[in-house]
């Protein structure tokens, strides 16, 4: 949480345009995290969060808005103009992924392809590769590291 609350607090501050809501929805965000971290598969941990938060603000800005009875799509174009940024900048995001996942070495591509993308589990890709269990949760741990690394130049560390 502490290293990515400031972060979700002004991309939520950008949304809601009310700082006490946002830090309330911040704290929202956590909580549904948490509740919902069986969910998380390990990808961009930021991402993830931010797609909670910005889901969550629309949530309070519409409960917000009911409450007071002013119409719902009042602010929608600024609405949509934020969603479209956010839309390209995790674009972007996904774009820098996939080029640096085209840059491991192949062995550490073949695990990421069979576990993220054909959904395999580390057991069966130990069966595949001849590898222990455990060496795949390894390799997998180091190859993420990796990516990591590659990915240094964006602000998602």
């Amino acid at each position: 949480m502490g290293r990515y609350a400031s972060y979700i607090y002004n991309k939520v501050v950008a949304v809601v345009k009310d700082m006490d809501m946002a830090q309330e929805v911040t704290q929202i965000t956590f909580i549904k995290a948490y509740d919902r971290l069986e969910l998380w598969r390990g990808q961009d941990l930021c991402g993830w969060l931010t797609s909670i938060a910005f889901h969550s603000a629309l949530d309070a800005l519409n409960k917000e808005k009911r409450r007071r009875g002013s119409p719902l799509n009042e602010n929608k174009e600024t609405t949509e103009q934020e969603e479209d940024s956010f839309q390209e900048e995790r674009e972007q995001q996904l774009q820098k992924l996939e080029e640096d996942i085209r840059q491991l070495p192949a062995e550490e591509r073949k695990l990421i392809e069979m576990h993220y993308y054909k959904k395999l589990k580390t057991e069966d890709i130990a069966r595949q590769t001849g590898l222990t269990q455990s060496n795949v949760l390894v390799r997998l741990h180091r190859t993420r590291e990796h990516i990591k690394k590659l990915m240094g130049g964006t602000k998602y560390d």
